[in-house]
């Protein structure tokens, strides 16, 4: 547990004296701030106090503004007992009626965690809790870092998690580019739209990955006071993280399209299809950059407190909830026909509708389907691990189910190789024929040797000539 006396919690007996109280508390508390660095609240701190980064600012502007507030806020109109508003050191605390106060804890301490709650106990005598051990009002921050270590653990398994998933993402993608731009029968508009959206892919796991690695090493932010680095880095990160999902809003027209209208007389023009992926994303991404600049310009622009990210999150979330009709359109329109044609086509449209919900990867309407997180703490680590799956895999799912499961291009594979195949047979066989001819030449020449008439020997022994046997009679 940790004890926090903090200043006085008795009412003053004036308003002006209160006034004057605060006032000279703030400007002493100021004075010790820059004479001796700021000296932080008396708390019974854990062994790793010394690493807990304290904010010193941060405490002495929420302590100031509590003080504000607690003489300006209107007084108690209740005749119930109630325990008086105070500073307990870390946090303010108004007028409450007997029971349990809660807040959310500070975000003071780097092992402090932001979504727990603080406690404080208003006894039914209208007295703030008291410890036992030291006879001073306490408030249970216990819970603040209780879960640190766990959560933190979670962090690292999400982070590598990341990683693998771009990694696998990227080589993937990269072996389906390969594909689509070797085989050239692969080539229609519906590739060349997948040709886009796995590039968008790779640009953003690509830049994702650096993005993660910097983030984590502070030596690297430490190094680069104005941060323009990685503020670049991650306005190309936000740029193509965009990018990618209007590449999925570009196949969602397009499919649209070409399902609900089932005759064209021309093809679709793909250059605003190249507007709207990869132009249209640089507006939002570079009006969030000036407002990141103007009105929160914090450490690298990772921060998300801040609402300018529904400048980025906005037009997404648009893109999202369009190509979630543009499925359910699909889906009807499949389902209607299904129930019109003759059983002997339904399986060719139920393989449709099965077809429709593989759609769901490459349209990213995951995103839609989970956008709330649950509550309690098992349910939240759960959703963490699908929700990191579905995004950082994204890349590796559409390319195995649009490349590597997609017939056409087993078709093509599987001719290429049977081509590979026939041209180490031909070679194998001429080589083989050659080898014969040389083997017929050889017999034919030994044949020839062989019945020619008997070759003349010099006047010998009989016994050299046939190795010591006489086989006629000398001349």
């Amino acid at each position: 547990s940790r004890l926090t006396p903090g200043p006085s919690e008795q009412a003053p007996v004036s308003r002006t004296m209160r006034m004057v109280r605060v006032l000279l508390w703030a400007l002493l508390m100021s004075l010790l701030a820059v004479v001796t660095n700021g000296v932080q609240p008396q708390q019974t701190l854990s062994p790793d106090s010394s690493d807990l980064g304290v904010s010193r600012g941060q405490i002495l502007t929420a302590q100031f503004e509590c003080y504000l507030k607690i003489l300006n806020d209107p007084p108690y109109s209740g005749s119930d007992p109630y325990c008086n508003r105070t500073w307990d050191g870390w946090l303010c605390w108004g007028d409450y009626h007997p029971g349990t106060a809660m807040q959310h804890c500070p975000e003071y301490f780097q092992d402090f965690d932001p979504s727990e709650k603080v406690m404080k106990v208003c006894n039914q005598d209208g007295q703030w809790f008291r410890h036992p051990e030291s006879n001073r009002t306490w408030t249970n921050y216990t819970l603040c870092s209780a879960y640190t270590e766990i959560k933190l653990k979670t962090a690292y398994h999400l982070y590598y998690m990341a990683i693998t998933g771009h990694c696998l993402s990227v080589v993937s993608l990269l072996i389906s580019l390969f594909i689509f731009f070797y085989f050239k029968s692969l080539s229609c508009q519906r590739i060349s739209l997948h040709k886009n959206l796995f590039l968008s892919f790779i640009l953003n796991s690509i830049l994702t990955m650096i993005s993660l690695s910097v983030a984590s090493n502070q030596e690297i932010v430490a190094s680069n006071p104005e941060q323009a680095g990685c503020k670049v880095l991650q306005f190309l990160n936000l740029y193509t993280t965009g990018s990618s999902y209007f590449w999925m809003l570009c196949e969602g027209i397009y499919l649209h399209t070409l399902i609900i209208v089932a005759v064209f007389v021309e093809e679709q023009q793909l250059r605003w299809y190249y507007i709207l992926g990869w132009v249209f994303p640089l507006v939002p991404t570079t009006i969030h950059a000036v407002a990141r600049l103007n009105f929160f310009n914090d450490k690298c622009w990772i921060s998300s407190n801040t609402s300018l990210l529904y400048i980025i999150h906005g037009p997404i979330h648009a893109a999202l909830v369009v190509n979630l009709f543009f499925l359910l359109n699909i889906m009807r329109v499949l389902i209607t026909k299904l129930k019109v044609t003759h059983s002997a086509e339904s399986s060719t449209y139920m393989k449709a509708v099965r077809a429709t919900l593989i759609l769901v990867p490459l349209l990213g309407i995951q995103f839609v389907l989970v956008p709330w997180t649950p509550e309690g703490r098992s349910a939240q680590m759960v959703y963490e691990y699908i929700t990191h799956i579905l995004m950082h895999y994204q890349g590796f799912m559409v390319a195995t189910i649009f490349c590597f499961c997609n017939g056409e291009v087993q078709a093509a594979l599987k001719r290429k190789w049977m081509q590979y195949r026939m041209q180490c047979n031909g070679r194998l066989m001429t080589t083989d024929s050659h080898s014969n001819y040389h083997t017929n030449s050889s017999i034919t020449d030994m044949s020839r040797v062989t019945v020619g008439p008997p070759p003349s020997f010099p006047n010998t022994a009989p016994h050299e000539r046939q190795g010591g046997k006489s086989n006629g009679t000398a001349n």
